[in-house]
């Protein structure tokens, strides 16, 4: 861990905290209500932003409905299709197996039959 090898001087550390400082936030009137309200936000009295129905609050208000939007199959990667081919011939050879043993015991039985 760094640590500093002399101490930070008063001058030097005021010089730092000159710009750290509260600012008064800027405000605006409604255009709607003429209400004071904090730039870029809706007005908290009538509900209205830029003149325009934003809140429940406001008696224009209309709520849109949010549209669910199909999602795009996850794009899979070469080690996933490998792994998947693999399964794939794994499972074909299982099935190979299990139809060479049915004709072998078919076989069988017919060769005890006769």
């Amino acid at each position: 861990m760094a640590v500093p090898k002399k101490r930070t001087g008063a001058s030097a550390q005021a010089k730092r905290r000159a710009n750290w400082k509260a600012i008064k936030p800027t405000t605006t009137t409604c255009k709607n209500c003429g209400a004071t309200v904090l730039t870029h936000t809706v007005c908290t009295e009538c509900g209205y932003y830029k003149g325009k129905p934003a809140s429940i609050k406001s008696p224009d208000y209309v709520e849109t409905p949010v549209l669910e939007e199909k999602k795009a199959p996850k794009k899979t990667s070469r080690k996933a299709k490998k792994e998947e081919v693999v399964v794939e011939e794994a499972a074909t050879e299982t099935e190979a197996k299990a139809e060479e043993t049915t004709e072998a015991s078919a076989e069988t039985e017919e060769k005890t039959e006769e």
